[in-house]
């Protein structure tokens, strides 16, 4: 033992035994280190080329499984068809034959027919036999079969004009605050509310576009899904940011009167704000996850795009006018909302997915609520406040002829109508106003 000791100590130098095994862990590290890699690459050794396949019903399509590296020994790689009813794979069951000598890097392909036998969404996974060889859990493909072809595309065509038209409805709203040089008439609750709806949408799709942990996260709880966040929703949510601050600014440099948000709108966001504040030092704290924080700040979004229209609404009743409210605004918003709806009518139909129509509640729920309100603010604006209106001239068209206040004396043979600059003009009761 003793000889033992003296000769580690001769080679190492003159070193002690404890930095010799300091050494040896730095060896061992250093190697363990160098195998990570191989040890991932093994786990990962298949896929498929596609994760999104569209079919129509009685299309066939070809795909192929990949294979990086050869086995020592046979093993089978079967699809597991969530709806075998909807689609069928040909064939079933892969082979992939042992190879006596394995080569690690050589990249194999095997095609798989695709039939679509009837519409809708069908998730495929695969396994292997024996079990072990080789990690196919993230291994899968989503097959989407459906009627029309056609269909798809105007589906696809529908999804682009409302996200064009959604995009745009902002800037009617902009435009008549700068021509008018007023904000009188644009509620401040609904800016207030709008400002923050859509600073919470933003922190959603673009903490799931951008963050690879929270992706991790999500595909995580959803091994077999695509990420729900594509770049237009992202596009769309921090525009709509910008397009709001930017009215926001109006308001602090134009005409408003004594207008401000109200107490119970101050109230609201405040509320709000407790939820946020809570849930991102819950997370900060490893209690939630941080994907929950951003679940719960969609939540924020979908309760303020619930009770957003209410205020404006109420002011327009009040007042008995929709001077100050875009029209414009509310017609783009009800060509969204309404081709949002169909489009999901002409996916169910093409899917044949019905029960997904009716089961997403949250979102054709908040699109019928939004185009209803739309055609509230249309019958306010041309039908129930529409006298008002004609009386005073297209107060839209002409930023020096809006009319901020309209009287007439008792038995005085004229109307006095005081404009937003200022002036005063007088108009016998015969004119034509």
């Amino acid at each position: 033992m003793a000889s033992s000791v003296s000769m580690c100590r001769s080679v190492a130098g003159g070193k002690s035994s404890h930095n010799l095994n300091h050494f040896t862990m730095n060896i061992l590290t250093f190697l363990l280190i160098l195998c990570l890699p191989f040890t991932s690459c093994q786990e990962h050794r298949m896929y498929v080329d596609v994760n999104n396949l569209n079919l129509l019903v009685d299309e066939t399509r070809l795909f192929k499984l990949v294979q990086i590296g050869e086995f020592n020994s046979t093993i089978q790689v079967r699809s597991q068809i969530q709806h075998p009813e909807l689609v069928q794979f040909v064939p079933p069951v892969i082979e992939i034959p042992a190879s006596s000598e394995p080569n690690d890097s050589v990249r194999l392909t095997y095609d798989i027919c695709a039939y679509g036998k009837s519409p809708g969404h069908s998730e495929v996974a695969f396994n292997v036999t024996p079990s072990g060889v080789v990690n196919l859990d993230s291994v899968f493909v989503l097959v989407t079969v459906m009627h029309s072809n056609a269909i798809y595309i105007i589906s696809y065509i529908m999804g682009w004009i409302y996200f064009a038209a959604w995009s745009v409805s902002f800037y009617p709203q902009i435009y008549i605050n700068f021509k008018r040089k007023s904000v009188v008439g644009l509620n401040f609750d609904f800016l207030a509310l709008n400002i923050m709806g859509f600073t919470m949408y933003s922190m959603f799709n673009c903490g799931l576009y951008f963050s690879k942990e929270l992706q991790g996260e999500y595909f995580s709880r959803h091994p077999r899904s695509l990420n729900p966040v594509q770049l237009n929703d992202v596009f769309f949510s921090l525009h709509a940011v910008v397009a709001t601050m930017l009215t926001i600014g109006q308001c602090l440099v134009y005409e408003r009167e004594n207008q401000r948000v109200s107490t119970s709108g101050r109230s609201i966001l405040a509320g709000f704000s407790v939820v946020v504040l809570v849930s991102a030092g819950l997370a900060s704290g490893s209690t939630i996850h941080w994907l929950d924080f951003l679940y719960y700040c969609s939540y924020i979004k979908l309760c303020i795009t619930l009770i957003k229209y209410v205020p404006q609404a109420y002011m327009n009743y009040k007042r008995k006018s929709t001077v100050g409210w875009s029209i414009g605004n509310v017609v783009l918003d009800s060509v969204g909302g309404s081709l949002s709806i169909l489009q999901m009518t002409l996916n169910a139909y093409n899917y044949n997915d019905w029960i997904s129509f009716f089961g997403d509640v949250t979102k054709f729920g908040l699109g019928l609520f939004s185009l209803i309100f739309d055609i509230f603010f249309i019958l306010q604006h041309y039908v129930f406040y529409r006298e008002d209106k004609e009386c005073v001239g297209d107060t839209e068209s002409d930023s020096s002829n809006d009319v901020l206040d309209m009287t007439r004396s008792v038995g005085s043979e004229y109307f006095l109508i005081r404009s937003w600059d200022g002036e005063e003009k007088k108009y016998d009761l015969d004119a034509k106003l």
